[in-house]
Formats: structure tokens, sequence, C-alpha cells
């Protein structure tokens, strides 16, 4: 592990006892080995969130996610591994050896938020203190969006001066050209020999991480001139696909009333901060993305509420907006955590408009009647067209299906298309059947901070008992067998030979294989968990899943599930053959007697492999 040697994370691991850990976090209650909560990732009245004292590994049966303690430090604190290592390093008083190379890494970002720190300082002062004309508009402006008085203190407000003021300064600091240019606080002079400011004549809006450390700027030019808005650039320490503004004012709001408002701009963000409305943030000049939600819903665990600007810019993003309906919204995904919702304010005004013009509780009351995402894109899909006529109400049906498709196989989509039969006045069983011929699922992928559009492998809702037993026994070997390595050690012909039902699994039976020969002596579950998981994403989902048998002995367990494999994959090669069979023409008379030789003997030896299978303890 770059940063930290693997001796230094045994000993954080050993020194961090989960359930003492998730305890802090979670009420945590007895029941038989493990102890059980509702989990604090989701939304969720019954617990379903599981720690296992004995292994230190976590699961959530709702959303489906678990890992051992570093997974969950890092995903209740928003952490990456290296920093969970590190906190719970310092809350057991261990002292890291850190390696060079990782240290001048956090050395030199450390550096860059010390930069972006003296600038926002500087830019404050020039706001606060100085005179002239262009500063003085400066002010009148943000006078006029009601962002006077106490405001540029709370909200560490500036003002960029430019011609070089900000490089002269930063100098007199100690800070070099590197400095400036990596925290693009300045750039190289077109002209050459220097450097120039990169903000000129611009209201400064400093951008904090989720801990309050400026890290970044927005600039709002003053007067006329374009961009309208300009953004820092993105540094080590700045990626505009996972911050957004305000979060570090707005989480603690977010936490206590479950819900997140997002908006498009720092004012409207500010303004609706002091008029009482603080669970309120705004994208950095980008459309949402599937890291900003997940960044959200960290904090917020109820609701995320898309407020649109009702002007032509708004809409637009809006339409977008559609994008994250997927099966990630559905409820028996296990990621009903976070509702997403969207209203659009009306009379083309802005957030900051509204709240200026009709208060705050007209906003708030607007705010409440959203309506989730799914029906509002929807609505605006319909909008666009005349429904008294027929041909454009065809055409509202195929956009509507069209936004149905990706969970067409759920029970929330039969719901909306009862809604779309409603509002087109078209018969219910003729919209269903033709959403049962829209294109084939498809999801934004989690993992893909750009979103990318894949088709996803789980299984069909409609899954016969008997194929979701039989992944049912997959995921518990597969999980036994992480969870003890001894175990996959003695399976490995197991995990090699099964003729895994789905892809994930294979994959996952293979990257077990090649860790466990690896590190043959590494039996920390959550060491296995955090291994293969490397190796196949989501892994972890899986591999944390398995159910508990106190009375039952892992490798009398490992037993039984590997026998119930070896039974069910004969069973299905008899299958198999016995389709052939029915179809002789298509063999030739050789292909015919081998195949009818081949079923007799998987025949014989299904009836001895199960007549010396037992069921183990309370396994049935």
């Amino acid at each position: 592990m770059p940063g930290l040697s693997d001796d230094d994370i045994r000993r954080v691991r050993e020194a961090s006892d989960l359930a003492v850990i998730a305890g802090e976090r979670v009420v945590l209650r007895q029941r038989g080995r493990d102890l059980w909560g509702c989990c604090p990732f989701h939304n969720e009245k019954s617990p379903s969130f599981k720690v296992d004292p004995t292994t230190q590994l976590w699961h959530c049966f709702g959303c489906g996610e678990g890992g051992d303690v570093f997974s969950f430090v890092m995903k209740m604190d928003d952490l990456g591994f290296l920093d969970a290592v590190r906190e719970l390093a310092r809350r057991a008083g261990i002292q890291l050896a850190e390696e060079p190379g990782a240290a001048v890494a956090r050395g030199r970002k450390a550096r860059l938020k010390e930069v972006c720190e003296q600038t926002a300082a500087f830019y404050h002062m020039q706001l606060m203190r100085t005179r002239g004309a262009q500063v003085d508009a400066a002010r009148a402006y943000l006078s006029s969006r009601d962002l006077g008085g106490s405001v540029p203190k709370e909200w560490n407000l500036g003002y960029a001066p430019g011609r070089q003021a900000l490089v002269g300064h930063l100098k007199s600091q100690g800070f070099s050209a590197k400095d400036m240019l990596e925290a693009n606080v300045a750039v190289a002079s077109k002209q050459g020999g220097g450097l120039r400011d990169r903000f000129f004549d611009r209201i400064i809006f400093p951008i904090r991480d989720v801990e309050g450390a400026t890290i970044a700027f927005g600039g709002r030019v003053v007067g006329k001139g374009e961009p309208k808005y300009l953004n820092s650039q993105e540094t080590p320490v700045f990626h505009k696909s996972e911050v957004l503004f305000g979060l570090d004012k707005a989480k603690a709001a977010m936490a206590s009333t479950g819900v997140a408002i997002i908006v498009e701009g720092y004012t409207d963000v500010i303004v609706m901060h002091e008029a009482g409305v603080k669970n309120v943030v705004a994208t950095l000049g980008t459309a949402l993305t599937i890291q900003h939600i997940r960044t959200i819903s960290r904090h917020a665990k109820h609701r995320i509420v898309y407020l649109f600007d009702g002007d032509e810019a708004g809409q637009r993003a809006a339409d977008r907006a559609a994008r994250f309906v997927d099966e990630s919204m559905l409820p028996e995904a296990g990621r009903s955590k976070i509702e997403l919702c969207a209203v659009t304010l009306p009379d083309n005004l802005d957030p900051a408009d509204f709240v200026q013009q009709r208060g705050a509780e007209a906003l708030t009351e607007l705010i409440a009647h959203a309506q989730p995402l799914l029906r509002y894109a929807i609505d605006r899909a319909f909008s666009k067209y005349n429904l008294a006529d027929f041909g454009q109400k065809s055409r509202a049906l195929a956009d509507g299906l069209a936004l149905l498709a990706p969970i067409k196989h759920s029970v929330l989509a039969q719901e909306y298309a009862g809604y779309i039969a409603d509002r087109l006045h078209f018969d219910i069983a003729m919209v269903t059947e033709k959403l049962a011929g829209v294109a084939a699922p498809r999801v934004y992928d989690p993992s893909d901070e750009k979103a990318v559009v894949v088709t996803p492998e789980r299984p069909a809702p409609s899954l016969p008992p008997r194929e979701r037993e039989r992944l049912r026994i997959e995921r518990e070997f597969l999980a036994l067998c992480a969870q003890h390595a001894d175990v996959g050690l003695s399976y490995a012909d197991t995990l090699v030979q099964t003729m895994w039902h789905r892809t994930v699994h294979r994959s996952i039976a293979q990257a077990l294989i090649a860790y466990l020969a690896e590190h043959p002596e590494q039996s920390a579950p959550g060491d296995v968990v955090r291994g293969v998981s490397a190796m196949v994403e989501g892994a972890s989902a899986t591999l944390t899943a398995a159910s508990v048998y106190d009375e039952v002995e892992p490798a009398q367990l490992a037993q039984f599930l590997a026998e119930e494999l070896a039974i069910r994959d004969m069973e299905d090669s008899i299958l198999a053959i016995n389709a052939q069979l029915k179809h002789p023409d298509a063999m030739s008379d050789e292909e015919y007697v081998q195949a009818y030789e081949d079923v007799v003997v998987l025949q014989k030896e299904l009836v001895a492999l199960r007549s010396a299978h037992r069921p183990v303890g309370s396994v049935q």
C-alpha cells in the first residue's frame, strides 16, 4: 500500500474494534453472536445492519453495502482509505511510519490549501478595506443581492483587483511560483517572464471542502464581461465533480433534516442560508454528477431536492436531471436511502430573487411539495406536447416510456405506466405492453464519475425460487471462503469447478483463489475482503453478506454448501443433456449414444451424492 506499510495497516486494524467504532454511530443490539442496528447509510425503520465481532466485518442487508472497519470509517466520514487508516491510528494512539513519498504528497496538498487560505484572506481584505470605483461597484452589487452587512465576513467573500496584486502578496508570504500555479490562483503571463493573477476585477466566493478548508475560488465579474462566472480549474485539492459550494456549512442542517437542496449559484446558496434555509448547496458550473449525489447522501439521508431556476438555463438543467432515473432509485435495489425530487421556481425566478420577493417560508413550502424526480421528468416531457393532438400524444407516450426504460421490470415502473395512461387517456394494458417492448434497462454505473451508461447485471425480479436459492448458496459459499481463509484454501477446487450462475460470482471466485494463493498466511477477513474487492468491483457487498449459523463450524458449513453446489451443477448438466436428447436429429449416432451414457452416469452419481448429503445444523 503506497504511503503505509502492511504492518502499520495490520496494527491499526487489530487495534480498532469495529463493534465499538460502529456502536458510536449506530445503536447496536445483540442478536446471536452478531450485533444489529439500523443502517447509518440509508433510512430504515427495521434493523438490517449487521456487525460480526468475530470476523470484524459489517454488512447491511437493506442497501447491500459491507466491508471492514476501514470501509465503515471511509463511508461514514467521507474519507479515502489512507485517511481512514490515519484517523483510526490517531484514535488508537498508533504512530504510523509513512513512506517518504506519501508524506511529500500530503505535505504538498497542505501547502496548496495554505496558498488558497492566504489568497482568500487577501481578497477579503481587498473587499472590506480598500477604496476605488471597481471595489465600490462590487460592494454595491453584493448589497443589491442582500449580501451586505455581516454576510461578506461570514462567507469570507472577497474582491480580486488583478494587476498582479495577489502574486505580489503571495510572494511576500513566501509562496513560490510553483505553489501559485498548482493552486491555480495565478497563471503564466502570455508575454512571458512571470505570473499574473488568475482573477481580475471579480467578486470572489471561496470554495471550501467538507471540512471547511479553502481549496478553490469562484469569481463573478463586476459589471459586464465574459465569462460571467469563472471558477478555479482542477487542482490536486479541487475536483469539480465532487465538490459542492456550501457543503461545509450545510452538512449539519442536512443531517438534522435528512434533506439536501441543490441550487445553481453561489448567491442562491448564501441568500437561502441567511434566510434560514441552511441545507442548501450548489454545483460549481457543472451538471450534477453521480459523485455529487454520493457525497450529499452521506449527510442527507432522506431526500435530495433539485431546485431549478425558472429561466431557460434552469429548464435545460431540469431536463438533464432525468438521466438519474435508473434502477438505483428503486427500493428493491436496496438504494432507497435517499429520494430524488425536483421543483421548478415560478415566474423565471432564481432562488435568491424568490426569497427576496416572497420570503423563505414560501420557498420552504414550495420545496416541501417537490415531486419525485421520475414524475417530475415525465411531466416535463409531456409539457412539450399538445396532448389534445393524437400524433403529439403518441410522441409524448414514447418519451414517457423512454424514461421508464431503465426501471421497466420494477413495480415502480408499472405504477408510472398507470400514471402515463391516465395522463394521456390511453388503455393501461396498451401502455404496459409497450413498456415491455422498450429498450433493455440501462443504468449509470455509480463507480464511474462520468456516469457512463452500462447494462446492469442483476437477477431479473421474476427469478424462480430455485434460482434465487441457488444464488443465495453461491453468495454464502463465497462469503464463507473469504471470511475463513483456511476454508477458502481447502475448497479451492470447488471455487474453480463450480458453474457459477452470475458472472460476478465467477469473478469473485477467481479473485479469491488468486488472493489466497498469494497470501496463504494472511487470514484476517477484512484483508481478504478488501483484497478481492480491489480486483472485483462491488465484491465486498457479496463477501460480507453471509448468514449466521452459530452452531455450525465453518468447515462443516463449507462442506454442506460445496455439496449443494455440486448437486445443483449436476442437475443442470443432466437437464442440458436431456434437452439435447430430445433432438436426436441434431446429433450423429455416436454423439447420441455418448450423451445417453453420460446422462446415465451423471444420474447415478447424483443419487449417490444426494444420499450422502445431509443438512448441517440449521441449514436447510
